[in-house]
């Protein structure tokens, strides 16, 4: 346990002791079933590697090593992102000391988001850890809801996750960007507003529009013009990122997943399903950003598209050269507009 553990706005260990207790169960399965799915995320995490490398003409930079995979449980997924968010608010940490009682409670509610989390995510290549990982129990659970080729669609979401892995080890950078970005964010917001109670009356509010279906931002509101700014800037790193792993999970053809466009249909009408939910199901996906997640899917594969469109893809990969040639949120939703910028 760091200084930071000890001392800061969330009892981390407590967090990843709730959210593992919390996660619920994943599918019912046979032993050998659930053997036979571990060895396949394993694999074709492995295949994907240079699946993806093949395609988008990305290599690692020199002295970047790969990712290690990991293939994991819902518990194991939620106790891993603790991890994480303890690094990301390492900087919010240093300038909190709260009472033993607040970080508990920030500790139950931060463990509990994480849990309800953990049902709903395939994978993720965490850039803050360097990990990789696979939550098994969802991707069974979500390929026998499509009823979909389990071996494709093990390969397909390996494919996703690997191609993040591979643009962070493109991008050494970016994860120092990135992160700099959202220590900034939160230390703009501060740790009072994030982790206190002093914002608790926009909160109420933010809730209440949200269920209401009258505020699609939700938490949005309660940010200021310059943190809503440094959001957007995030945000926009994030389509792009989002973006070209959806594009490139699909560009792989049917050559290396054969049923890729039956996967794609069924998991998309599966997107839009959610999309549309009402009531506290709608709530749910607002307060944890899930709505904004689709969004991030939608506008950056629609930019990355575009792009290579105009310029082709080795012209495209001039977006991971810099921070300077990422694009902007405006860009985003304009791809003649970077290309005029970066590639005129």
């Amino acid at each position: 346990m760091t200084d930071d553990d000890a001392r800061g706005p969330v009892d981390w260990p407590l967090a990843a002791s709730v959210a593992g207790r919390l996660s619920p169960p994943g599918p019912r399965a046979e032993r050998a079933e659930l053997v036979e799915l571990v060895g396949q995320l394993r694999a074709g995490a492995a295949r994907a590697a240079d699946e993806v490398a093949t395609v988008t003409g990305l290599h690692p930079a020199p002295g970047v090593a790969p990712a290690p995979v990991l293939v994991v449980d819902r518990p194991g997924w939620a106790r891993a992102n603790t991890r994480s968010l303890a690094l990301l608010t390492s900087s919010v940490a240093a300038k909190a000391r709260p009472s033993a009682a607040s970080r508990a409670a920030a500790a139950v509610q931060v463990g509990g988001v994480l849990a309800l989390v953990s049902s709903k995510v395939l994978g993720q290549f965490d850039p803050f850890t360097g990990r990789l990982l696979l939550v098994a129990p969802n991707v069974l659970e979500v390929e026998r809801r499509l009823d979909v080729d389990s071996a494709d669609f093990r390969l397909w979401v390996a494919l996703h996750e690997q191609t993040h892995a591979l643009q962070f080890a493109a991008a050494p950078w970016l994860v120092g960007h990135l992160r700099g970005r959202i220590e900034q964010l939160l230390e703009g917001v501060g740790p009072d507003a994030v982790f206190g109670t002093r914002d608790l009356g926009s909160l109420v509010g933010a809730v209440t529009r949200a269920l209401s279906g009258e505020d699609d931002a939700g938490l949005l509101s309660l940010l200021e013009p310059e943190q809503r700014r440094m959001f957007d800037e995030v945000g926009a790193v994030m389509s792009l990122l989002e973006g070209h792993a959806d594009v490139t999970m699909d560009q792989v053809g049917p050559g290396v997943v054969p049923s890729v466009a039956t996967i794609r249909r069924r998991f998309d009408a599966r997107r839009a399903a959610g999309l549309a939910a009402k009531g506290p199901a709608a709530l749910v996906r607002r307060l944890l950003g899930m709505d904004l997640k689709m969004a991030q899917y939608r506008d950056g594969a629609a930019f990355v598209r575009a792009v290579r469109e105009r310029v082709g893809p080795d012209g495209f990969n001039a977006v991971w050269s810099s921070a300077q040639t990422l694009p902007t949120p405006a860009e985003v939703a304009d791809p003649a507009a970077w290309v005029a910028r970066v590639r005129p």
